[in-house]
């Protein structure tokens, strides 16, 4: 009588990908602690309403708390958590483009600037500014550093992106009570159907940008053809990139 055949062992269970969290590699390579070397990012490059708000931040690697990341990987109780811990512990700088200058300058310029305001904004001057992305404000009082990817890789960058966020979405917040009927404060200004909704039915405000094609057509449909504005397409892949 044949032997039995053996019995295939069951297979390995896959080992869980481990995510890797923002470190403080960059800011050490710039010379920090020694050196003060800040953390820089936006929030609201996307949304059609609103202003545009960047964080410069400088954190104590001392003192930091745990969980730092990309703000768009964190639920809104944990972003305000973690920004509450970094307001005791780290420092903190705030800048805003506003609704008029992102239509007077673009939504590009707009944002370096609010990126200049909030590094001038810090307690204290910073040797160097990592700026999220792949370019830097030309008008920096420091040197600076752009670094793609910034807010997944420099604990200085993910701390910029959670205040960036958070002081956003308290401003939105509060332009929703000023403007009721939009729901800023649960899109907080992106092109969601509540959005395109109330806009169809109640029309653009004045926190609106009328140099996003979307805001355009809907006040002068005859004339958005040709005028310099942000396209639909730009508009969808900032809003696919949660920007």
């Amino acid at each position: 009588m044949p032997p039995a055949p053996k019995k295939k062992p069951p297979p390995k269970p896959k080992a869980k990908p481990v995510l890797a969290l923002p470190d403080y590699m960059i800011e050490t390579e710039e010379g920090a602690p020694a050196r003060l070397v800040c953390g820089v990012d936006e929030a609201g490059r996307g949304p059609l309403a609103g202003p545009v708000v960047a964080a410069a931040v400088i954190i104590d690697i001392s003192n930091c708390p745990d969980g730092l990341n990309d703000s768009k990987k964190l639920d809104a109780a944990r972003r305000e958590a973690l920004l509450t811990k970094l307001t005791a512990c780290a420092e903190i700088g705030v800048g805003i483009a506003s609704v008029e200058e992102i239509d007077d300058i673009n939504i590009l310029q707009a944002t370096m600037l609010a990126m200049t305001r909030a590094v001038a904004a810090l307690p204290r001057a910073p040797h160097i500014a990592l700026i999220d992305g792949n370019r830097c404000p030309k008008g920096l009082a420091c040197a600076s550093r752009a670094v793609i990817g910034g807010d997944g890789l420099v604990l200085s960058i993910a701390a910029a992106s959670i205040a960036a966020k958070v002081t956003r979405d308290r401003m939105m917040a509060d332009l929703a009570l000023a403007h009721p009927g939009y729901g800023f404060e649960r899109h907080m200004g992106y092109s969601t159907p509540e959005h395109f909704d109330a806009l169809s039915r109640l029309g653009p405000t004045p926190i609106h940008r009328r140099s996003f094609a979307p805001v355009r057509k809907i006040l002068s449909p005859e004339l958005a053809e040709g005028l310099d504005l942000v396209p639909d397409e730009s508009v969808n892949l900032l809003i696919q990139k949660n920007y």
